[in-house]
């Protein structure tokens, strides 16, 4: 099993089912696109979700990386 399993969790109830860290309503596309500008993790739980750990943001990028490794690569991509 995936390590960010246990981290993670999907509600359609939730942020209209995108997935999110558990025991928050953070979802992973936010503490992604935090760690894509470039701020270290202690940065993103001090100045933004204190509630995460940093195993929870390595949760978030170990789930987008198992994303990309199942895609489906199409060779018309520009």
């Amino acid at each position: 099993m995936k390590d960010y399993k246990n981290r993670l969790f999907i509600d359609s109830g939730i942020h209209f089912g995108k997935p999110c860290v558990v025991g928050t309503r953070i979802p992973v596309e936010n503490v992604l696109e935090l760690v894509h500008e470039g701020l270290p993790f202690i940065k993103i739980i001090e100045d933004y979700y204190p509630d995460l750990a940093v195993e929870d943001i390595k949760a978030c990028i170990e789930y987008a990386l198992d994303l990309v490794h199942s895609e489906d690569i199409r060779a018309d991509i520009r």
